[in-house]
């Protein structure tokens, strides 16, 4: 199943919603009880969310997909968790060395937007980069969990543009300041239950500018496995359902062309994952 939160008119007021998205209609899922999708997941897990999904498809009286705004499917996630250098191209092309245990920073809510909203370049850089990548939502508490047991904490997948601002990435080795301008970034459109998406390994994870794919490779071709960096993060923390993994961006970035080809406003970016989803965004010049 696919679930996405998203904005519409109710009663005169606009807040947001969550519902399961069929071909191109949304059926309303909130409950007084369940605000949100990460509410829904905490309080009655994926099962029952899946369980209250279908007895609402029976029901009919969906709404058009194209008549509501896609928000981030997860809206207040407790952590976003982005590991870096994951793929083996990548790390190649960024003249690095491959790494021994997962490089993990973090990114925060406000820095990312939902399907098809604008992405803001900031003022006071001109090395605004692209990302695509896999994200993975945790589904239930996690805390010290084996990689064996790590795919049975996974919600869903989505696709994430883990957009970077270069310069303010290298000021020093904490690459956090580049990874958190306001609305720098995108995740959606939905979040795809693991039965539908099939596995990580076998996802082919695009990022498409303009047009032109620039960014291409396999999940199995990922230094970390989800289920390797689940359990990693568990070691030191208790994952909660919602919280985000994003799993690293395959070789074809800006930085790494000649000359390089960084994002300018009018440029749309495109994440594309199979059996996922596809992540559109048009980049503007932020204030």
């Amino acid at each position: 199943m696919k679930f996405a939160s998203y904005m519409h008119a109710h009663a005169q007021l606009v807040q947001p919603h969550y519902g399961v998205v069929v071909d191109s209609m949304v059926y309303d899922l909130q409950t007084p009880f369940q605000p949100s999708l990460r509410d829904a997941l905490t309080s009655e897990g994926l099962d029952g969310l899946v369980s209250r999904a279908t007895k609402r498809l029976a029901s009919g009286d969906g709404m058009p997909l194209e008549s509501v705004k896609l928000l981030i499917p997860i809206t207040h996630p407790e952590k976003i968790f982005c590991v870096g250098l994951n793929f083996f191209k990548h790390a190649q092309e960024a003249g690095m060395e491959v790494p021994s245990k997962p490089s993990i920073f973090v990114r925060y809510p406000s820095s990312l937007v939902g399907h098809d909203a604008a992405v803001e370049r900031p003022t006071v850089s001109d090395q605004f980069d692209y990302e695509a990548e896999l994200a993975v939502i945790i589904g239930k508490t996690a805390y010290q969990i084996s990689e064996a047991q790590a795919l049975d904490y996974v919600a869903g997948y989505s696709c994430l543009a883990e957009n970077s601002v270069r310069d303010w990435q290298r000021h020093s080795n904490q690459a956090t300041p580049g990874k958190n301008f306001m609305r720098s970034g995108a995740f959606g459109p939905w979040l795809v239950t693991p039965d539908e998406s099939g596995p990580a390994q076998m996802m082919t994870i695009e990022g498409w500018l303009n047009g032109e794919c620039v960014q291409s490779d396999s999940g199995a071709d990922m230094i970390f496995s989800v289920a390797q960096t689940i359990s990693y993060l568990s070691t030191f923390t208790e994952l909660v359902p919602g919280d985000v993994i994003s799993l690293g961006t395959p070789a074809g970035v800006g930085f790494s062309r000649k000359p390089p080809r960084y994002l300018k406003p009018g440029d749309v970016f495109e994440v594309n994952i199979s059996n996922v989803g596809r992540l559109k965004n048009v980049v503007i010049q932020g204030n």
